[in-house]
């Protein structure tokens, strides 16, 4: 879906990193400049993931059931704003159903 909305976008999976821990994946992320979007709510501590050490963080609130289509309906919802998207570079955004918080303020 990113992809087709026109966004370069990877899954941690396409690059062998599937089973890596969080810092292997935060430090990929850093390195290659890219957004990170998940739903491991362990990126949302701005004590262990600086946003400002990241071209942005997107962590996505939803309950563990969640069904994959509202997932990608929330994302899709969170990459289609464009003024979303032009705060997120060095910041946390927390990605909810009902709003969208961004950290440091």
């Amino acid at each position: 879906m990113l992809r087709r909305l026109g966004h370069d976008a990877v899954d941690v999976r396409d690059l062998g990193l599937g089973g890596a821990t969080d810092r292997v994946i935060a430090a990929h992320a850093r390195s290659a400049r890219q957004a990170l979007i998940t739903r491991d709510f362990d990126f949302a501590d701005i004590r262990n993931y600086p946003p400002a050490d990241y071209s942005g963080i997107a962590v996505l609130k939803l309950p563990d059931d969640t069904a994959a289509s509202p997932i990608l309906n929330l994302l899709e919802t969170f990459v289609r704003r464009e003024d979303w998207l032009d705060r997120l570079t060095g910041r946390l955004a927390i990605v909810e159903v009902w709003r969208v918080r961004f950290r440091p303020a």
